[in-house]
């Protein structure tokens, strides 16, 4: 079963479709402020949140809910806009900017860690001791959904951390994209894990 979190007008037949407004096809009406969401563990193979991670008032509650509702080796999908083009900080409604290293806290380390890596698994809190409980499968970037711009895109993904850290201001892209993987064998449920974080 997949779930289509904040699916507004664009309901699928494919999917469990979820809003917090009765659009025709939404098949829960749900306030994602508000935790638990409205399903129970393991109920989802896959989970899409397109644009509607931005809105919300809690990452960190907003993914471990996500995570707690979707089964182990369950596919996470997830397109914001990227916060320093017009699309993001041109809707007064996001909260929550996204950028190439925004699940970097809750990701595992595949293969060899490099020193930063190395640094992160010992040292980064954002995650409120949450453990490790994604893989990053993929991530892009979305220059533009103009045809003429969207060669563009081809040669920020080569080089994509380079691009994020010293030209994403001059030429911004449009979205950034991510395709997770939840392995719940590495997530933290300890007492720092389960606190209430605003």
């Amino acid at each position: 079963m997949k779930l289509n979190i904040g699916c507004g007008s664009l309901a699928t037949e494919t999917h469990v479709n979820l809003d917090i407004v009765p659009y025709e096809g939404v098949d829960v009406i749900a306030d994602l402020n508000h935790t638990p969401f409205p399903f129970k563990d393991d109920s989802f193979d896959e989970v899409v949140c397109n644009h509607v991670l931005a809105h919300l008032n809690s990452f960190h509650k907003t993914v471990m809910e996500i995570i707690r509702i979707t089964r182990d080796g369950g596919t996470l999908r997830v397109f914001a806009s990227y916060f320093p083009s017009s699309k993001w900080f041109g809707d007064p409604d996001h909260k929550i900017p996204f950028g190439w290293r925004t699940f970097d806290g809750y990701t595992k380390i595949v293969g060899r860690p490099k020193i930063y890596e190395k640094w992160k698994l010992v040292r980064n809190s954002t995650n409120y001791g949450a453990g490790f409980p994604l893989v990053m499968e993929k991530r892009w970037f979305v220059f533009s959904s103009f045809r003429v711009l969207k060669w563009i895109g081809f040669f920020i993904n080569l080089f994509p951390s380079i691009y994020d850290m010293f030209f994403c201001h001059w030429l911004p892209a449009s979205e950034v994209c991510f395709i997770l993987r939840v392995d719940k064998k590495r997530l933290d449920v300890g007492p720092i894990a389960r606190r209430d974080v605003v």
